[in-house]
């Protein structure tokens, strides 16, 4: 079964910008963006973010997919949910990567990519509004 794919870069990257904003949302640790639209066709990019705990990896899982959902997107493949260490997302023209520490120091997928632009999220107050009680 063929991915189906998103119109352009833009569409691409405002479903990135949305799993950045969530992320964030949550903590999520040492965001990094690999661009890979010139190196591989089967994704435009790849998003790595890191929780410092189990706990906290499975609120980073748990706050996309619901925040992704409620903005209409669904991922067309989940990974790893249940062991907490590397847990994978993929939205077709973007793929997130939440590790454990110790997993994303073991895999190294920026290394392995290590040819392609790369942007370093900076954390920032994020620009989802959360409630308050």
């Amino acid at each position: 079964m063929k991915q189906p794919r998103a119109k352009s870069k833009d569409s691409s990257r405002e479903v990135l910008d949305r799993c950045i904003e969530h992320l964030q949302a949550k903590k999520g640790e040492d965001l990094l963006v690999l661009d890979l639209t010139r190196a591989a066709d089967f994704t435009d990019f790849f998003l790595i973010c890191t929780g410092n705990s189990d706990t906290h990896v499975k609120a980073l899982a748990d706050g996309l997919i619901e925040g992704m959902k409620e903005a209409g997107y669904r991922p067309w493949k989940t990974e790893g949910i249940e062991t907490r260490k590397w847990v994978l997302f993929d939205f077709v023209d973007v793929v997130v990567h939440i590790f454990q520490s110790s997993s994303r120091a073991f895999y190294r997928l920026e290394r392995l990519w290590g040819d392609v632009p790369v942007e370093r999220i900076e954390e920032e107050a994020s620009l989802l509004q959360t409630e308050q009680p």
